[in-house]
């Protein structure tokens, strides 16, 4: 496999991932959080890095469920159209 292929699959997915992080972690909204996530699932390039890089086979796996995540968080803040409830809060339950 060609190497400079290979690199830039492993660079990109670790600079998709990284600021892709930050705007979850910063909690700016749910249309941006979704958008972070969108960027998390285009770090496929680093399950194709980690099936295609002799021995790394371990890091195509966990990037593969950390796809699984990043799909689920599109799905929640960008698809789904309902606010999912506060965890926190119970029915019918305030918190003051």
């Amino acid at each position: 496999m060609n190497k400079t292929l290979l690199d830039g699959l492993q660079y990109y997915g670790a600079g998709a991932s990284t600021p892709a992080a930050l705007i979850v972690s910063l909690n700016l909204g749910r249309r941006r959080t979704g958008w972070a996530f969108v960027i998390f699932v285009t770090s496929i390039a680093l399950v194709t890095w980690g099936f295609l890089q002799p021995d790394s086979g371990g890091i195509g796996w966990q990037n593969i469920a950390l796809l699984i995540v990043a799909a689920i968080g599109v799905y929640r803040y960008l698809i789904l159209k309902d606010t999912p409830g506060d965890p926190d809060k119970t029915q019918g339950e305030t918190l003051q």
